[in-house]
């Protein structure tokens, strides 16, 4: 009787729908730590108090609290030790091959300089020398903030569940939404450029976050699951925008950079899916254990479904 009551409970209701109380619990947690920040002088300014290390300390404790600690959540309610072990061993998949760290690190940047060319019509300002030394420390620490806590939700937790359920195509316009959703209090603060940023801010926002889910999908899928490689893909955006783009590109605006980076995700995007027949280097089976061939070679085992 005691198990039949649980399993009526809300570790039923977890267990029956996994992904909807991932994403219901990622909001919920995020936004409502996030409520002091978005009520304070850095966001609306209903309450007095201004948060003096500005976003580092309004938005870090409900990025932690959001993705990383739903999928905590959820995997062990649903899947025990094991499950756990499971969702944990990918953020050690380090050892896949050196071109995928090259498309991360420099393709990445590659992709966004170009971007900006286009935009401010081949004007551009060398890079300080301050910036270029900040760039690897700032990008670490990226990626035990942003990378850590939102890619253990959104990746490696949500996409292959997606997957396996919908198939790459589907799963990538269901969770690019639901990444873009969940930033979005986020446009009421300093964060969004609140309050001199307009609508097309967050729509712009969302654009990318659906563009870009595609290529972050192959990124997650031809690496075998490698959530390091996932991580660096997304903080690399995060790095190189905040720092050297605006020093290269001091003429475009932040609406046009916004516009230019929903453009560019769209144009990756695309070509990732006629690359790859809308495959997106998925495989089923990687959704199970993966040997350690396949961790130090995952092109070998993925070529077969990846159709790259």
């Amino acid at each position: 009787m005691k198990q039949v009551t649980q399993q009526r409970g809300l570790r039923g209701i977890i267990r029956r729908y996994p992904l909807v109380s991932f994403f219901v619990l990622a909001n919920a947690l995020s936004w409502i730590a996030w409520m002091p920040y978005i009520l304070s002088n850095n966001g609306l300014g209903v309450w007095d108090y201004t948060f003096e290390l500005g976003m580092i300390a309004g938005v870090l404790p409900g990025a932690y609290l959001g993705p990383i600690t739903s999928a905590l959540i959820v995997t062990g309610v649903t899947g025990g030790v094991a499950g756990l072990r499971q969702w944990g061993a990918r953020l050690w998949r380090w050892r896949v091959r050196w071109h995928w760290y090259a498309i991360a690190l420099l393709g990445v940047p590659a992709a966004l300089i170009l971007t900006g060319l286009v935009v401010a019509g081949g004007q551009v300002v060398p890079p300080s020398l301050a910036v270029l030394a900040a760039y690897l420390p700032m990008l670490i620490i990226q990626m035990l903030t942003t990378g850590l806590a939102e890619e253990p939700g959104w990746r490696d937790f949500a996409l292959p569940r997606l997957q396996d359920k919908f198939g790459p195509m589907r799963s990538a316009f269901i969770l690019g939404p639901m990444w873009a959703l969940w930033h979005m209090p986020l446009f009421l603060t300093e964060w969004g450029g609140y309050p001199d940023a307009d609508w097309t801010r967050p729509v712009s926002f969302a654009v990318f976050c659906i563009g870009f889910n595609v290529v972050m999908a192959w990124i997650f899928n031809r690496t075998g699951q490698s959530l390091p490689l996932a991580m660096l893909a997304h903080v690399s955006v995060n790095t190189f925008m905040s720092g050297i783009f605006v020093e290269m590109f001091p003429s475009i605006s932040d609406g046009a950079t916004s516009n230019a980076l929903a453009i560019s995700s769209v144009i990756a995007a695309a070509i990732v899916i006629l690359a790859t027949r809308g495959r997106l280097g998925y495989v089923k089976e990687q959704s199970g254990e993966i040997d350690e061939a396949v961790l130090v070679r995952p092109d070998d085992r993925l070529k077969a479904g990846a159709n790259t």
